[in-house]
């Protein structure tokens, strides 16, 4: 999901920036942004993204034209940004086949969960099963299993084992773990990721106090050693 190519478009730059900020810090990877739809619909038909975000009230092409352009060219997912709160404008953009529309000001957090949504399904993952050392991650039934064991994950536990599982093999800041966790305002947090941190690698590992797969980078973050994925 964050390796997800997402397209913002708004004629407020420092909107823009916040919203580009928002995903980044999230552990989305690939963001482009557009101040007209002008600019996005060049983006679009150049480099095909898997979803955009969309202003509707943009100087020139309005969004409602942007989207019929879009529509005309592709079914990627689009979310409908406005700061009107009108029911009309709503029905308009589900009419020209939006996905989603949010009013602004929005909640980063309310941001992110519509976007996720949209992404799942949009492009839905098959049933994986993640190999590690001494033990598999079901990842469909948030379970881990290790010899003869079945043992449940938290609802926590599994937000940060699936961003390490996104990010496998590569180190995964502390900062980042704890925004998974906790969402915007994660600062304080710490030591508590360090208690989740050590209820997974008693879970995950066949010795907790020499972790295997799960590991300390020290002053970065952590990193999850995969071996593979069924």
């Amino acid at each position: 999901m964050y390796d997800k190519f997402i397209l913002i478009v708004d004629d407020e730059q420092e909107l823009l920036t916040l919203i580009k900020t928002i995903f980044e810090r999230a552990g989305y990877t690939k963001i482009m942004t557009a101040t007209s739809g002008e600019m996005a619909l060049q983006i679009i038909r150049e480099t095909l993204p898997d979803m955009v975000i969309l202003d509707v009230m943009l100087p020139g092409m309005d969004g409602f034209e942007v989207l019929q352009e879009i529509r005309a060219l592709s079914k990627l997912p689009v979310l409908m940004l406005t700061a009107k709160d009108a029911a009309e404008d709503r029905f308009s953009g589900f009419e020209l086949g939006a996905d989603d529309y949010l009013i602004k000001p929005f909640l980063p957090k309310e941001l992110l969960l519509r976007v996720q949504a949209i992404l799942k399904r949009s492009y839905p993952t098959e049933k994986r099963i993640i190999e590690l050392e001494n033990s598999f991650i079901d990842i469909d039934k948030a379970e881990i299993h290790r010899e003869d064991q079945i043992i449940p994950l938290t609802a926590k536990e599994y937000n940060i084992l699936l961003k390490l599982v996104d990010n496998a093999n590569h180190i995964v800041t502390i900062g980042t773990l704890c925004q998974t966790a906790c969402g915007e305002m994660w600062q304080g947090y710490e030591t508590t990721l360090m208690t989740h941190i050590r209820h997974l690698r008693e879970k995950i590992e066949k010795n907790p106090s020499s972790p295997v797969s799960l590991l300390t980078v020290k002053g970065l973050g952590y990193k999850l050693l995969v071996k593979g994925v069924k």
